[in-house]
């Protein structure tokens, strides 16, 4: 889906007319002050300060929800709720978004409204409380309900049945009536997300998880199983010829598999650098596939759109999400997706090529003919940065916790710290300024430093320049007194490549997420930066503008699209393959131990399987295995530094 593609569905989401029926449900956030705590006088017991309060809708409310910030005008909702003060909550914000409540109706009796009470103690959730787990749907109330929507089913595009909740309005009378609507009007599209009774709703599209698409299938597989690639395609295939209408079965980060009459479809997962919070998430890919149903769209196309929505959703933390037009927009116009995850987190379905060292992901054209090569700096020719990484976390660290570093808890300090490598495992590649940029986000995110005391991005690069070229600089004093050599600061083999490259004829170009002076300098002083002419491409500190993105651009444009598969792009972090992948080029990952500056590195080759890339090797010490595999004739008969 093109961004113009994108824009034009988006302006057509207000036609689309949509029902919910199902478990309409409020959760409720209580965050408490976790430092102030008391006796009770009358018990004795510690008494816990709610500092705040928020609620939002659940359940077939979140799907309610995700359809109007979507854009969708007429939302109609069937459900139940209790006579308390939760329920009255529940309509006031669906009223708030101008759903029609007209056909949610209050019970008495055997009903509480649905609730998820969610403490929080600083950024830490609490045991869950949940109400409404006894719940009696009255027989009279399911008849009520099921009449009128068949007397309004003319009006719909879609009808969403929702089930998350067991008992209560799924009762075997309800779901016996559903089945019946759905016989009589075979031209309506229904879509099931139902945890418990998707075998019953035969003639409705079925959205399911890979673990509940196994149990119908008959595989009874744990919540938290990672299932394969075939594993989860044949379930889709089966439960297809079962039942015969579309079926979406969605992977958690591993995107979605879709099947309908026209054949099997992938939707990739969404590479998201943010943390996540995947409560609601089913719910959000549910509305975006129904909102593109509605519109017209065929189910894989649904499918993409579901997964834009659901990738917004989850970055919103403490609450329910939603996304608008501008957020999927903004994910879906040049998103970045996670390609192959089976073989990046398992390497025994590794291909190599001729019993090389070099990896085979994607095959190559039969007839190549590069005039370009792109080469990432920093871990793909240069190791003069080598644990950069280790100078970023304690940064980071002193960052986000401010004053209370020396005194912060245990537990405050590992999640502030997992939270900091998991950030610096993602952002890997991406420019200094953007890192910094991400890292006043974490800091707000724990608050621990008071808003007029954060500082600016280039404040917080400026404390970490300080560290990384103190490194680099003690290195190059070593290099500069013979202590040691150029190849004890770059990739086995790295620069006479680069050489033989250039003698073919190939253009080369140095990008890097690091400042353009510091990566012009230190190509210069490890006597390789004339290999490059004036093609030295680094971060200029704006945000944005990455500097790999723009030599894609610019060589894009000298050559023509229709011309991009003649670009190689080697690189050890996702951007540069990311990037060059979207656009059509071939791509190297370079799986680099930069220790030793040879040998593969297991989580870089996983990393940038994801990214997209094409071959993957540990390093440039079988020149001749990989000039052959790019089609590359020299008559440099040694390439290997004497």
């Amino acid at each position: 889906m093109t961004e113009e593609e994108l824009r034009k569905f988006l302006k057509n989401i207000t036609a689309a007319r949509i029902a919910v029926i199902g478990d309409f449900c409020l959760d409720a956030y209580w965050f408490i002050d976790a430092l102030n705590v008391v006796k009770s006088i009358e018990t004795g017991l510690d008494i816990r300060f709610v500092e705040r309060q928020k609620y939002s809708l659940g359940g077939a409310g979140n799907l309610v929800n995700n359809l109007s910030s979507l854009g969708v005008q007429s939302i109609k909702c069937y459900g139940v709720v209790g006579e308390d003060p939760f329920g009255y909550q529940l309509l006031k914000l669906l009223n708030g978004i101008k759903a029609d409540t007209s056909n949610i109706f209050q019970q008495n009796e055997h009903w509480d409204t649905n609730v998820y009470a969610k403490p929080h103690a600083g950024v830490f959730e609490q045991n869950r409380m949940d109400f409404g787990c006894k719940n009696i749907l009255d027989p009279a109330i399911a008849n009520l309900l099921i009449q009128n929507l068949g007397k309004n089913i003319d009006s719909l595009d879609v009808i969403i049945i929702n089930q998350q909740v067991t008992p209560g309005f799924h009762s075997a009378e309800l779901r016996g009536l559903l089945r019946d609507c759905i016989a009589q009007h075979p031209e309506k599209i229904f879509i099931v997300d139902s945890r418990d009774f998707s075998y019953e709703y035969k003639g409705a599209y079925l959205k399911l998880n890979d673990v509940e698409a196994a149990r119908l299938c008959g595989v009874d597989r744990n919540a938290d199983s990672n299932l394969s690639y075939e594993e989860v395609k044949l379930y889709c295939s089966e439960i297809y010829n079962r039942y015969q209408q579309p079926v979406f079965v969605t992977r958690k980060e591993k995107g979605l598999f879709i099947q309908d009459e026209t054949g099997f479809y992938q939707v990739h997962g969404l590479h998201i650098i943010a943390p996540v919070d995947t409560v609601g998430a089913g719910d959000s890919m549910v509305a975006g596939i129904a909102t593109a149903l509605a519109t017209g769209y065929r189910p894989n196309e649904a499918g993409i759109f579901g997964n834009f929505v659901a990738g917004v959703t989850i970055q919103k933390l403490f609450e329910t999400g939603t996304a608008t037009a501008e957020e999927i927009l903004a994910i879906g116009s040049n998103p970045d997706y996670v390609y192959n995850p089976e073989l990046a987190e398992d390497s025994r379905g590794a291909s190599h090529y001729k019993s090389s060292q070099i990896e085979i992901i994607n095959s190559w054209p039969s007839k190549l003919k590069f005039t370009h090569a792109i080469f990432d700096h920093d871990g793909t020719i240069s190791t003069l940065r080598q644990g950069w990484e280790f100078l970023m976390e304690p940064m980071m660290l002193k960052a986000v916790l401010g004053e209370q570093y020396e005194t912060a808890d245990t537990l405050l300090f590992r999640e502030v710290q997992n939270r900091i490598l998991g950030f610096i495992d993602k952002t890997t590649g991406i420019q200094t300024i953007a890192q910094m940029a991400g890292l006043i986000d974490i800091i707000r995110e724990f608050k621990c430093v008071p808003e007029g005391k954060i500082l600016t991005a280039p404040e917080y690069k400026a404390i970490y320049n300080e560290a990384i070229l103190e490194l680099v600089d003690e290195r190059l004093v070593k290099l500069r007194n013979n202590e040691l050599s150029v190849e004890d600061f770059t990739l086995k083999n790295s620069v006479a490549f680069l050489t033989v490259l250039r003698e073919a004829g190939i253009k080369l170009y140095l990008t890097s997420g690091t400042d353009e002076t510091d990566v012009i300098n230190e190509a210069g002083k490890l006597g390789y930066a004339h290999l490059f002419e004036s093609n030295i491409y680094g971060s200029l500190g704006d945000i944005d503008n990455d500097a790999k993105k723009v030599v894609l651009e610019r060589i894009l444009t000298d050559i023509g699209k229709e011309k991009f598969a003649s670009v190689v792009t080697f690189g050890d972090g996702p951007v540069e393959i990311r990037e060059t992948h979207k656009r059509g080029g071939l791509t190297v990952g370079v799986a680099s131990d930069e220790i030793r500056r040879h040998g593969m590195n297991a989580k870089k080759r996983s990393r940038l399987i994801k990214s997209g890339a094409d071959i993957i090797v540990p390093d440039f010490s079988q020149p001749g295995m990989l000039l052959d595999l790019m089609q590359i004739k020299t008559n440099q008969h040694v390439i290997y530094p004497a």
